[in-house]
Order: structure tokens, then C-alpha cells, then sequence
């Protein structure tokens, strides 16, 4: 199957760019209902959507016409794109997180049951 779609894209597609994580982006050769060309990705490893730089994903939903450049400019603000980390080794396990330590601590907050005198 993936033979099918490597020859797929090397016959009816050209290649556009590829980012920082090494997802490679493709434009078809035609053109469908006139107006737009069907654009596509090729994952580098796991198919993830979040791995796709929000600059490539404006063109990919043809928000953008042309593709992004190679070198924009990034401010000392600005951080650098992250996937979704969750279910990874990377994952957010904050303070009182259940997958942190197994067990949930206590707050002024929990429930007690009601009980008659």
C-alpha cells in the first residue's frame, strides 16, 4: 500500500517544502472543480495531525496561496511548535494529577457523605 501511494505522489504531484520535523508537503499536478489543487502531507513517523506547523497548516487548507518560506523571522517571545504531547512519556502531569502519582490528593473541597445523628 504505501508503494501505491509513494507512486501516486511521484506520478500526479509535485513537491512543495518540508518543515522543521521533517513532514514533506504536495500540491497535485491538476487542478479540481477548476479552481484549487488538491494539497496533501506526508507525516515524517507517526501520523499526527497536531505535528503540522500552523504556517503549513494555513496552506494545506488553502488559507494561504503560496507556500510558507524556509527562514521567518521569530521573535525571542515566540516559542517553537509543539506537537500534542498527550499519552507520551512528555505529557503534562501537573500537581494532583491522577497519572503523576496514582492517587489523587486531598482538598478542602472533597465530598463527605451526609450522616444522621
Amino acid at each position: 500500500m504505501k508503494f501505491l501511494n509513494d507512486l501516486t505522489i511521484m506520478l500526479f504531484s509535485r513537491k512543495i517544502g518540508e518543515d522543521q520535523y521533517g513532514n514533506k508537503y504536495y500540491e497535485d499536478t491538476k487542478t479540481y472543480d477548476g479552481k484549487r489543487k488538491k494539497r496533501y502531507v506526508r507525516y515524517n513517523g507517526l501520523v499526527e495531525a497536531s505535528k503540522i506547523p500552523p504556517v503549513w497548516h494555513a496552506w494545506l487548507h488553502q488559507v494561504e496561496k503560496k507556500p510558507p518560506k524556509k527562514i521567518k523571522k521569530q521573535y525571542d517571545w515566540q516559542k517553537e511548535h509543539l506537537p500534542n504531547l498527550t499519552g507520551t512519556i512528555f505529557a503534562s502531569k501537573p500537581k494532583g494529577s491522577l497519572s503523576k502519582i496514582g492517587k489523587r490528593e486531598a482538598t478542602h473541597a472533597d465530598y463527605e457523605s451526609w450522616k444522621p445523628k
